[in-house]
């Protein structure tokens, strides 16, 4: 067996793993990174890129629907499943050389293509190589959860990784799970042409302001996607036709394809944690603020960590451990100004704390309003459906803030800056933004904060004072 002593090396090639990589080997650390599936990760080839690309020919497939509204008649598209399939495959094709094992073989970074296991707390084997490293850093990512549900292991189900090989429509998709994942691909598929039914056994869209999960479901809902709220999925068998799930108080559903969206679990077996000195739980690798395991060689970021389960946290933590890492710097993640999105149409986007969780914490909050119907460009784009709010303190600073509505997440950029620097609202409210741009809508929210002080009685009896000198 080869042995390679090296400076990082790093299990994992998704997001996280890939930014850690390519920034140490420019920064001039020896760096062996380890990849037993695709390069690129969940993300590229099972997440993140494909369901965005799918969304993104629904949206195209829905406008054909939604064009009377502006004087052009709506018609039913006709959509050819397979070559919606195609144009996700060249979106990941497009992307896949940015992650490849040329570039970054040519970034000078060591690539093994194999399952890593430690052997001790300084070595691992992998590729019939023992490696041996200064630093490690566990970036495996997570897959979908498969939960207890009687039958489930009897029938041919998808999950985020066989959903995007279909090349043609279900006839009707069940989808078990109706967090952001469940109902984005109910969205798109119904707008393809698939009849959806979503079984989730709590809230739908739960993590969400539940204001802002009710203006999106409700669209969902007029789209024609059936939505089980509070009513789980007991029972799931095979039928002639296809497969059928029993909800909780004996419904049956039928339909031709399930997908199981019911969270994710973390990619750490095989591992030899154990052997390694780390330290983990069902949800995660057990790290401290700087991110290191209990085997403070070994780090461990992004979904393996058990934190926030998004792509540009794994991003934020490669960077955390880049300082750590190479500088000797106690650099820490904080995750008080995470942003998140939801992309079903209207989208929903978030920084901070909800006006739920704010209440809880502080007491007494300002909770500030402005919709989308009271913005220009979003009547003129007949996309008058949502809202902006912005959780304040008493004093004005932010302590969250939501958007439900068209291009949501890019419009909760400012926010997050705000959130992430502790801006007061007077910082947006005094921005001079471009009319008409929907980046309107977080202004006037923010503005409002003022309206009552501004109208107030005080405010009239000094102008009318002021005016008494010319």
């Amino acid at each position: 067996m080869e042995t390679i002593k090296t400076d990082i090396c790093v299990i994992g090639a998704g997001s996280g793993g890939l930014s850690v990589a390519a920034g140490a080997a420019q920064m001039g650390a020896k760096t062996v990174l380890i990849e037993k599936g695709k390069m690129g990760g969940d993300c590229l080839n099972y997440g993140c890129v494909p369901s965005k690309s799918l969304l993104a020919a629904a949206k195209r497939a829905q406008s054909f629907r939604s064009g009377e509204a502006f004087g052009i008649k709506a018609q039913e598209p006709v959509v050819d499943f397979a070559q919606v399939h195609a144009h996700v495959e060249s979106v990941i094709a497009a992307i896949a050389p940015n992650d490849s094992v040329e570039r970054f073989e040519g970034l000078g970074v060591k690539v093994i293509q194999a399952a890593a296991r430690f052997t001790g707390p300084r070595t691992l084997e992998a590729g019939g190589y023992e490696i041996t490293a200064r630093r490690f850093v566990i970036a495996t990512g997570s897959r979908a959860a498969v939960p207890p549900i009687r039958g489930l292991g009897d029938v041919s189900y998808l999950t985020n990784e066989t959903l995007f090989e279909l090349t043609e429509c279900p006839t009707h998709l069940l989808i078990i799970g109706g967090g952001p994942i469940g109902m984005e691909m109910a969205q798109a598929h119904k707008r393809l042409g698939a009849e959806v039914t979503v079984i989730e056994a709590g809230k739908a869209l739960g993590k969400e302001d539940p204001e802002f999960a009710g203006i999106a479901l409700t669209a969902l809902r007029r789209e024609g996607v059936t939505i089980h709220e509070e009513r789980g999925a007991e029972k799931v068998e095979k039928t002639a036709s296809g497969i059928a799930v029993t909800l909780a108080g004996g419904e049956r559903v039928e339909g031709s394809h399930l997908l199981v969206a019911a969270g994710r679990t973390p990619n750490l077996e095989e591992l030899g944690l154990e052997e390694a000195g780390v330290d983990y739980e069902r949800s995660g690798i057990t790290v401290d603020a700087r991110l290191r395991s209990s085997n403070k060689k070994i780090f461990a970021i992004g979904d393996a960590a058990g934190g926030p389960q998004f792509t540009h946290v794994a991003g934020y933590h490669a960077g955390i451990v880049i300082r750590n890492a190479l500088f000797r710097l106690p650099a820490k993640a904080d995750h008080t100004s995470i942003p998140r999105v939801t992309y079903t149409d209207p989208e929903i986007a978030h920084v901070g704390e909800t006006e739920e969780e704010a209440r809880a914490r502080y007491g007494r909050v300002e909770v500030l309003r402005w919709p989308f119907a009271e913005n220009d460009r979003a009547q003129a784009e007949k996309q008058i459906e949502g809202m902006a709010k912005i959780v304040t303190d008493s004093h004005g600073r932010i302590l969250g803030a939501s958007i439900v509505g068209a291009h949501a997440g890019e419009l909760l950029q400012p926010l997050v800056l705000a959130k992430a620097n502790g801006l007061k609202v007077s910082a947006l409210a005094s921005a001079v933004v471009p009319y008409p741009t929907l980046t309107e809508v977080s202004k006037r929210a923010a503005g409002s904060y003022y309206t009552p002080t501004l109208y107030s009685m005080k405010t009239r009896l000094l102008v009318r004072f002021l005016r008494l000198f010319g």
